[in-house]
């Protein structure tokens, strides 16, 4: 029993040494391959993070795998990721590789289709228009859900004035 939970102290030590080396691999390939991955976490960005930890977490655990097989792996996966940043530029891998902003709120009326193909409801809405000051959709001039995952709100504002922007927050809604 005693040998099920704390197994080969070597092995334990070993998967350390693994996972530390991963690590620093990993910060040295995020650096030099922006801040991106880890700051706007579009589609891709998001499979990219989670491939990165699974790979960490595997590569680190396994016996039959060196640092060397994982730090091939990680560099592969973050160029590969860097690559579509890049390519993203074209118009048919943007398309392909970032969802499209969507207006959910047009002149106070919500765009039901529009908010049913980001995945939120309409409380959902209603939490993001209050985390951005707003009590009413009928105060809302234009909400946009953006690439990135967040609602860009603009609210209306008095007649004469321009409209104000509402600073943006993030979208947990789905």
């Amino acid at each position: 029993m005693l040998d099920a939970l704390v197994g080969e102290p070597e092995r334990a030590l070993l998967a350390a040494v693994k996972v530390l080396a991963l690590f620093v691999t990993a910060v040295v390939v995020f650096r030099f391959t922006g801040r991106r991955a880890l700051a706007e976490l579009a589609p891709f960005d998001f499979v990219t993070a989670v491939a990165v930890g699974a790979l960490i977490g595997r590569t680190a655990t396994a016996t039959d795998a060196t640092w060397l097989d994982g730090a091939a792996a990680l560099i592969t996966l973050l160029l590969a990721h860097l690559a579509v940043v890049h390519l993203r530029f074209m118009p048919g891998v943007r398309r392909m590789a970032d969802p499209p902003p969507r207006l959910i709120v047009h002149d106070g009326v919500v765009q039901q289709p529009a908010l049913r193909r980001c995945g939120m409801t309409r409380q959902d809405l209603d939490v993001v228009l209050r985390q951005h000051g707003v009590t009413e959709v009928a105060a809302v001039r234009l909400a946009v859900f953006e690439p990135s995952g967040v609602v860009s709100v603009i609210a209306r504002t008095e007649q004469g004035e321009h409209d104000l922007p509402v600073p943006n927050g993030p979208v947990h809604g789905g």
